[in-house]
């Protein structure tokens, strides 16, 4: 009897622990050879790997894989790759998709397969706002959080009157928007804005006209490229040395990298990871550095994050469908090397802690990539804000 029913038992829980098509496939749809791919990017394909192979490679004793592709930072071809993904592929999950236009358009499709998407490089706050999805979650960031963080502190040390630089698509537009409410909430002002296109070559007329805007404080709400083109080009100009500041609405350590610490020192920025803040980011990051030669940003460390979380959510739900699945993961607490003080939101959006930094002069930095001061902790509650009441899934 006791055999029977240890069998009966057995059986029971195998019925349980279902996953379709006996794997679980995630989907890195990312940017592979264009200006986003060095902060996303073979990036976030090894962050992926990483949280795989972490795991051991198996749920539910089902095998998991990754499947890359490449959008080309166009919305038509990101969202036909996640149709094809979502259709034949069977991909469980897509993440990463840096470009708000091709995230909102891949979460479109989302919506449409009722398939999961997490996305970490894209911070327009439509996601969890107008267009908030049970299928489609924002873990790294929103351009209300580096907002918060930089606007209000640079307002505070006395740079209240300010002028923007503007990427002209729908993350630029959303930082923008985000940053000009936080200036005025706090008693600055802004005196105008120019937002020319992604990715542009010659950024010099731009400059000028913020130059000319007398503004004390240059806010550039933009993303890579044009953020660090802009920051180069101001110096060439003498911004700098004519008074006015740069305050960076959104920078990544690659960023500074890239720059070198002569030319972006004393920028002041708001970041979700810094890989050098304590012993759990720095165990990570080391191993990630042994695979790619550099550090990672917060978005590829996101990656990972979001990728344990999930599995570990299918393992506690004994199955892979989607719903069940995000209502797993907003079951726990989310404390990793990548986030304190996380949680996924009933609106998708996963909360947590920010730091405020400053980039140190090259006489500050000890040894390479030593690049950040962290001067203050921003709460995932201050920093994020309440839901947007524009989402359904918000609690009342």
């Amino acid at each position: 009897m006791l055999g029977a029913l240890a069998g009966a038992m057995l059986a029971s829980t195998a019925a349980l622990a279902q996953v379709s098509d006996d794997v679980v496939k995630i989907g890195v749809l990312t940017d592979m050879n264009g200006p986003a791919s060095t902060p996303t990017g073979q990036g976030s394909v090894t962050a992926a790997q990483m949280a795989i192979d972490d795991f051991g490679g198996k749920v539910l004793g089902k095998p998991i894989s990754v499947i890359v592709g490449d959008h080309q930072l166009k919305a038509d071809i990101g969202a036909s790759i996640a149709r094809r993904w979502y259709d034949v592929d069977q991909v469980d999950l897509i993440v990463d998709v840096p470009v708000s236009a091709v995230g909102l358009a891949v979460q479109n499709v989302a919506n449409e397969r009722k398939r999961l998407f997490i996305t970490h490089s894209t911070g327009a706050t439509d996601f969890h706002g107008k267009f908030c999805s049970p299928y489609a979650m924002q873990w790294v960031f929103d351009t209300r959080a580096l907002a918060v963080g930089t606007a209000r502190e640079v307002v505070k040390r006395g740079g209240d009157s300010w002028f923007f630089i503007t990427d002209d698509y729908a993350f630029g537009h959303s930082l923008e928007k985000d940053a000009s409410a936080v200036v005025t909430k706090n008693g600055g002002k802004v005196l105008g804005a120019v937002r020319p296109p992604f990715a542009t070559p010659d950024l010099s007329s731009f400059i000028l006209q913020a130059q000319a805007s007398k503004a004390k404080i240059i806010g550039i709400a933009a993303g890579p490229p044009n953020n660090m083109n802009e920051i180069k080009t101001a110096g060439e100009f003498g911004v700098f040395k004519a008074g006015q500041r740069m305050a960076a609405l959104l920078a990544l350590i690659t960023d500074i990298h890239s720059l070198g610490l002569p030319t972006a020192q004393g920028l002041l920025l708001t970041t979700s990871f810094y890989w050098d803040m304590d012993d759990k980011t720095r165990e990570w990051s080391k191993r990630y550095f042994a695979k790619l030669n550099r550090m990672p940003t917060m978005w590829q460390a996101g990656v990972y994050s979001s990728v344990i979380h999930y599995l570990n959510a299918i393992k506690e739900a004994g199955t892979d469908d989607p719903l069940k699945v995000a209502a797993k993961m907003r079951e726990k607490p989310i404390e990793d090397f990548f986030a304190r003080n996380g949680k996924l939101r009933e609106d998708n959006l996963m909360i947590h802690d920010l730091m405020l930094v400053q980039v140190k002069s090259p006489e500050e930095s000890k040894y390479p990539w030593d690049y950040y001061k962290i001067l203050t902790r921003i709460s995932g509650q201050d920093a994020f804000g309440p839901p947007d009441p524009a989402c359904g899934l918000a609690k009342k």
